[in-house]
């Protein structure tokens, strides 16, 4: 399970598309066409449960103004906090499977034959608007689409000037040893604060590292899509990660330190640099310590060169086919996937749209979403095989150990587990 949001610059941008939203259909050769349906949606919760912040909460107005225009269709909304995803994996395995479900990549879905194509659950118009760097990830082994992007999100460093300015250093860094250079020199200043927050615990080790490696020309898969997660440039980064944290120049215990907790330090002025996307910035306004001249934005620093792609990550809808709804279901979409219901949607969870359209709307009226939604279509996305999710969740618990002098060996152990697990 991924989180996300946008990507580099110093923020800024613009675009330009009034909202429109998306033409229904309602043809299918499945699922009943008369009488009443219900369907089942069971999604991710990015916001706080039993808040008006839940996603809970705008799934179910979504779903309730949907059964004013299709009053023979109701939505049961059922949301699960996206922290706690191991529970929809449970739900699945014990056949209790949601007409839609909002949150899961499709292929190991698709290979166990649960899925409806895309094709039969959204209209053509709609799936032509999906963002195509995320789109083309939907597909199966047999190259049919299952599924589609439903929020996403891309990624780059925020710097404190505050602190850079104290520690005397006159430009954001574009290197590692940039990094590990002005860690050093934040550190020495004495006052407790880190100098780059590397939070590779459990809530989201894949993002992080997947940044570093990239910016040693590594990866999670080689150029055939086959798993090298221990290939050697993913070894000497992690080797160059454990240096960091020997040196002191990040927290302590990266391994075991999730990325809320690095954001809540960065936004209460303790952290120099550290990786993150647009739902970074509601979490600096709420703390107060920062303003906007006080932190900026840039490039993901790489081993050489900063970055030229940034992390484009998505999370994504499909249609489960045991219910036999798929008419139901692509009414109930192609009414979700509006311009105005998209940028709803990404405005409350600080995410970004899955749609050229929405994602043009967006850019014009916030330009912080705008500097980060340039990036989206240059961006490099996790792997699609179809373990994926299995991995994912090995990764998630393991990756992090990985920074410490025993990289070879933790990097060796998730290659085994990914390849003996496909």
């Amino acid at each position: 399970m991924k989180r996300r949001v946008l990507a580099l610059t110093a923020i800024g941008v613009a675009g330009l598309m009034s909202l429109t939203a998306c033409g229904s259909s309602s043809s299918s050769s499945s699922g009943s066409s008369g009488g009443n349906v219900t369907i089942k949606l069971l999604a991710a919760d990015y916001g706080t449960a039993g808040t008006s912040n839940s996603t809970q909460a705008y799934w179910q107005g979504l779903a309730d103004t949907f059964h004013k225009t299709h009053p023979n269709i109701t939505v049961q909304v059922q949301t699960i906090a996206w922290t706690n995803w191991a529970q929809v994996a449970t739900m699945i395995q014990d056949k209790q499977y949601p007409d839609i479900l909002e949150g899961d990549a499709p292929q190991q879905f698709a290979a166990d034959g649960l899925l409806y194509k895309l094709t039969d659950i959204m209209s053509s118009s709609t799936i032509s608007n999906l963002i195509p760097v995320f789109a083309k990830q939907e597909d199966g082994t047999d190259g049919v689409a299952y599924g589609a992007p439903f929020t996403t999100s891309a990624r780059g460093l925020f710097y404190n000037k505050k602190l850079f300015t104290a520690a005397k250093i006159a430009n954001p860094p574009q290197t590692w040893a940039d990094i590990q250079n002005d860690a050093a020199k934040i550190k020495a200043l004495g006052g407790g604060d880190i100098g780059y927050g590397l939070p590779l615990g459990p809530e989201e080790a894949q993002g992080e590292s997947y940044l570093w490696m990239l910016g040693n020309g590594g990866g999670y898969v080689d150029s055939t899509g086959k798993y090298a997660i221990n290939q050697p440039a993913n070894v000497q980064t992690f080797q160059f990660l454990n240096a960091l944290v020997k040196a002191g120049d990040t927290e302590p215990g990266p391994a075991s330190t999730n990325r809320q907790q690095m954001w809540d330090a960065f936004a209460a002025g303790q952290v120099g640099m550290v990786g993150g996307s647009g739902a970074l910035i509601p979490d600096i306004v709420k703390n107060g310590k920062l303003t906007t001249s006080d932190y900026g934005v840039v490039p993901m620093p790489g081993k050489s060169a900063p970055l030229t792609q940034t992390l484009g990550v998505h999370d994504d809808v499909v249609g489960f086919k045991q219910g036999g709804h798929a008419d139901q279901i692509k009414q109930f979409l192609d009414f979700v996937y509006s311009d105005q219901n998209q940028i709803t949607f990404d405005q409350e969870y600080d995410l970004l749209p899955a749609t050229t359209s929405a994602s043009a709307a967006l850019s014009a009226k916030d330009p912080v979403a705008a500097g980060f939604l340039k990036n989206v279509p240059n961006s490099v996305v996790y792997p699609s095989n179809t373990n994926w999710n299995t991995v994912l969740a090995k990764l998630k618990q393991t990756l992090g150990t990985a920074a410490s002098d025993n990289a070879s060996q933790v990097l060796n152990s998730l290659q085994n587990f990914a390849t003996s697990n496909q």
